[in-house]
């Protein structure tokens, strides 16, 4: 089985975990608890009630009371993390089959109707395969509300990178129902994520107004995923190891943002200074497994950053080296410097 970033897996006792990145340990899936079995619940999928768990510390929180033995301090990847026996897995949900499904059905939700419109209008003005586009969260699992959002999916560089020049386009045409945020609505995204990711709202502003992969569709709120395809994931679990050796923050400059519109995303630094933390050098890049710090900052940019610093050491090549990662605490942030 083999399952990637945007999927979601069921396990027997009917927790809907969303995998994270694409490199996992063998016979065991990277992946989080994301809707839980709820009676207060206000989602329902076969007649069983769900609720949405958001943040890190909240499913760490759900683990340590209901799966504990999932928690995994994970020699590679250097942290605990959630590991979920393949074995455990019952349903496997694909964003690319559950697209595939809605296309075809005669009987659509709204939310499901407009799904599918968004995907349309994006693969047609992209000009990508249906087969490299999907449909992510709460529709990809039958668990929507009247208040959830549109979460598609783009697999492979060459069609994400089209999709996202796309998508730039749709905001910019005035007849299209692709509409960026407007400020207030910015500030509502600001409030919702602040929860656990802490930054001030003129940053917030500056980046998040600019991202084409967000905004409004038909007046529902979208967030498109680039995923890179099997065949360009050319790390497999034990190639790169990776290390916890501090928390901090630095300042430099985007020397290349070439892999920051994936997630995970990557973003390689030059004239690094560490500002506050342990002085390790060379940080050569700033890295992370959540989308909202995609295209946060590009080329030539100078950032000033804040996550947990890891060495990394490619058994590949013996290299090492040290980098950033963003999204583990709500102190975790990036903005372009003044």
């Amino acid at each position: 089985m083999r399952a990637r970033e945007g999927d979601l897996i069921r396990t027997s006792d009917n927790v809907i975990f969303d995998v994270k990145g694409l490199v996992h340990p063998h016979d065991k899936i990277i992946a989080f608890p994301r809707y839980i079995p709820s009676r207060e619940g206000q989602r329902r999928q076969s007649g069983n009630l769900y609720g949405k768990v958001y943040n890190l510390a909240e499913r760490f929180q759900y683990l340590q009371r209901n799966a504990p033995q999932l928690i995994v301090a994970d020699p590679v990847f250097g942290e605990n993390l959630c590991e979920v026996p393949v074995s455990d897995v019952v349903d496997h949900y694909e964003p690319a089959k559950k697209l595939a499904a809605l296309h075809k059905a005669s009987h659509l939700a709204v939310l499901e109707r407009k799904a599918v419109l968004l995907a349309e209008t994006l693969k047609k003005t992209a000009d990508v395969p249906w087969s490299n586009v999907g449909i992510s969260g709460s529709i990809l699992a039958r668990l929507f509300t009247l208040q959830s959002d549109i979460d598609p999916i783009v697999y492979g560089a060459k069609n994400c990178r089209k999709a996202n020049t796309a998508l730039h386009n749709l905001l910019d045409d005035r007849e299209s129902h692709f509409k960026r945020y407007a400020t207030n609505e910015l500030r509502q995204l600001f409030e919702f994520r602040s929860k656990d990711t802490i930054m001030s709202f003129e940053d917030f502003e500056k980046v998040e107004g600019r991202k084409a992969f967000q905004g409004k569709f038909e007046g529902v709120d979208y967030f498109v995923r680039f995923v890179k395809d099997w065949a360009e994931v050319g790390e497999k679990y034990g190639d790169v190891c990776f290390e916890n050796v501090g928390y901090a923050k630095i300042t430099g400059t985007v020397a290349d943002d070439s892999e920051a519109l994936f997630t995970p995303c990557t973003y390689h630094v030059e004239d690094v200074r560490v500002v506050e933390g342990p002085p390790m050098k060379p940080i050569e890049e700033v890295v992370s497994f959540r989308g909202r710090f995609c295209e946060q900052a590009q080329t030539g940019e100078g950032i000033v950053a804040q996550g947990k610093i890891e060495r990394v050491t490619d058994t590949r090549s013996a290299r090492e080296y040290y980098r950033l990662i963003l999204g583990n605490k709500p102190q975790d942030y990036m903005v372009l410097s003044h």
